[in-house]
């Protein structure tokens, strides 16, 4: 649905307090029912009314502000909303561009992490100089009462209704990134590693012995879990045999995890001759079982949360 009463609501909605949206969206929705059945009883066209309707409530943000109780001044009300929309779209985009701009420009002349300090104090002091000299623009033409002539608003402004998601792009985002690095750390850790030989080398932390079958396959299942949390993502929601996908790449991955710790071929055999503690057999195992307990705590965990969340979507 995202009829223009839908767009309307919508708009209205966003701009008052969580608490009350449900009460006022009700409100306002039989308001506006009433009002178009009222003018189609007299002959009036449905999508002709519905847009004389709406037109006459106005600008859903100063109806969203009588809703809320709450005054649209800083520096007048005349101009208060062009000053909100416009500071909005200036701060959403010129600090990040002049910061990132300063930080390249640091970092090329060698200096390293710092230069992102200074891009950071830099996004600061551009923010803060956008409030200032906007809102002293806006205060000198309130004050000086200069007209200014500006568009009114019409229905065609209305922005579409959100889409309502049970799986939030943040979370799909942070999953796939997630994994992104834990592929990218299977090569990596043989080139950079926190454990060195003897002679200066790099140990990796798993065994390179396991390059011949296991790693192939856990990145497979890395990979296909991936393409998993996007296509979870246009679904839009959990759904039972979204579940049993979701199942089956965990199995595959925590499960062979899992048997490689415990039969102790998980970690590279070379370490012990640099930490000591792992020459013991029985420390070996110990940390073995810890590993291995640890996939099994995640995946059952995560499997219980997934059941949970696709109870509740698909109930």
């Amino acid at each position: 649905m995202n009829t223009l009463t839908d767009r309307y609501l919508a708009a209205t909605l966003r701009s008052v307090p969580a608490p009350r949206r449900e009460e006022i969206a009700n409100e306002l929705r039989a308001s506006i029912d009433d009002m178009i059945e009222g003018r189609t009883s007299d002959g009036a066209n449905p999508t002709a009314a519905e847009r004389e309707v709406l037109t006459e409530l106005g600008n859903p943000d100063l109806l969203a502000a009588q809703y809320a109780d709450r005054r649209l001044q800083l520096i007048g009300p005349t101009y208060y909303l062009v000053w909100l929309r416009l500071l909005k779209l200036l701060l959403s985009f010129i600090p990040a561009i002049a910061g990132t701009a300063v930080t390249v420009v640091e970092a090329a002349q060698g200096k390293g992490f710092g230069a992102i300090g200074t891009g950071v104090v830099v996004v600061l002091h551009v923010a803060v100089h956008i409030c200032f000299w906007l809102t002293l623009v806006f205060a000198i033409i309130e004050r000086s009462q200069t007209t200014v002539d500006l568009p009114e608003w019409n229905l065609d402004q209305l922005p579409d209704a959100p889409v309502r998601r049970g799986i939030p792009l943040a979370d799909t985002i942070a999953s796939v990134v997630t994994i992104v690095v834990t592929i990218a750390y299977l090569p990596f850790q043989h080139y950079e590693s926190w454990v060195h030989d003897t002679d200066g080398d790099n140990l990796p932390i798993l065994d390179p012995a396991l390059w011949s079958f296991w790693l192939p396959a856990l990145i497979v299942v890395l990979v296909a879990t991936a393409i998993f949390e996007v296509v979870k993502y246009r679904i839009g929601r959990w759904t039972w045999p979204l579940f049993g996908v979701k199942a089956l790449l965990n199995v595959a991955f925590a499960v062979p995890l899992m048997w490689l710790a415990l039969s102790d071929r998980l970690l590279n055999p070379a370490l012990a001759e640099r930490l000591s503690w792992l020459a013991n057999a029985d420390n070996r195992d110990t940390l073995g079982a810890a590993i291995a307990l640890g996939a099994a705590v995640i995946m059952v965990w995560d499997l219980i949360d997934t059941a949970t969340k696709t109870r509740r979507q698909t109930a």
